[in-house]
């Protein structure tokens, strides 16, 4: 007998192997009848990315039989020419910083646009209609296009534009670092909290020498220092899992 909480079609998840995208691909699997991922090489100085989306998708499959069974097809997109357009701290040698814009110099422009509009031609052509993303506005860099109301225009474009009926999933988008850990406990338990830690890369910086109790990186980027935080607020609540209070808002139960 089906499950009547699972979704019978299908979604694609954007993947890069971080944390975010990490809880969002469980978060997917734990929905959807059928799952797959999709990774982009747009030309970003650090190849350990490419590297760890394979590392969590084997340890998910090992990890969680259950989820093993909906976790479908990896695509990677070539769209290094991306990188060479949109130049940032990401893509070439730049110091990470501020810039005259009140931006970080990792912002990519452009960058969940353009991602987005290849992956919905990718779902187009393989009968998906869900697009699930990591993006969040509550602990973010500065990034405009992490906004919820940037992905509400762009929905409503590729709808228009391709005729479909695609659905733009953020289930980040109003959660804290410190939140996302506890989501990632609620759907997958501490076994779940072990694979981000162990296989996930976020470090803007793309170290992988040093394991802190939140995960690899440098200790020192924004990405790290976002994550590191979000792990010790977690970790002082007594790292509690996640569940949605029945007026919508976030509450945290040990």
């Amino acid at each position: 007998m089906s499950d009547p909480t699972i979704h019978p079609s299908g979604a694609l998840v954007l993947f890069s192997g971080g944390q975010d995208s990490t809880v969002c691909l469980a978060w997917a699997l734990e929905r959807y009848a059928h799952v797959e991922t999709v990774g982009f090489d747009y030309g970003q100085r650090h190849a350990v990315e490419m590297q760890a989306r394979q590392a969590v998708r084997e340890r998910i499959t090992v990890e969680f039989p259950g989820w093993a069974a909906r976790l479908a097809e990896d695509h990677v997109l070539d769209i290094s020419s991306f990188g060479a357009v949109a130049d940032s701290a990401l893509t070439a040698d730049r110091a990470i910083e501020m810039t005259s814009r009140g931006l970080p110099s990792t912002f990519v422009p452009g960058r969940n646009l353009a991602f987005f509009v290849y992956a919905a031609a990718l779902a187009d052509r393989r009968g998906l209609t869900a697009l699930v993303g990591g993006m969040c506005e509550t602990d973010f860099s500065g990034y405009p296009d992490c906004r919820r109301d940037t992905l509400d225009a762009l929905q409503s474009a590729l709808n228009l534009g391709m005729a479909r009926d695609f659905v733009i999933e953020t289930p980040l988008m109003r959660l804290t670092k410190s939140e996302t850990w506890a989501l990632a406990k609620t759907l997958g338990g501490e076994a779940l909290v072990a694979v981000t830690v162990e296989e996930s890369h976020t470090c803007y910086r793309g170290d992988r020498t040093t394991l802190h109790a939140w995960g690899y990186g440098c200790g020192t980027c924004p990405a790290c220092d976002l994550r590191q935080k979000g792990w010790e607020a977690w970790d002082a609540e007594g790292r509690p899992a996640f569940a949605e209070a029945s007026e919508g808002a976030p509450a945290l139960t040990p």
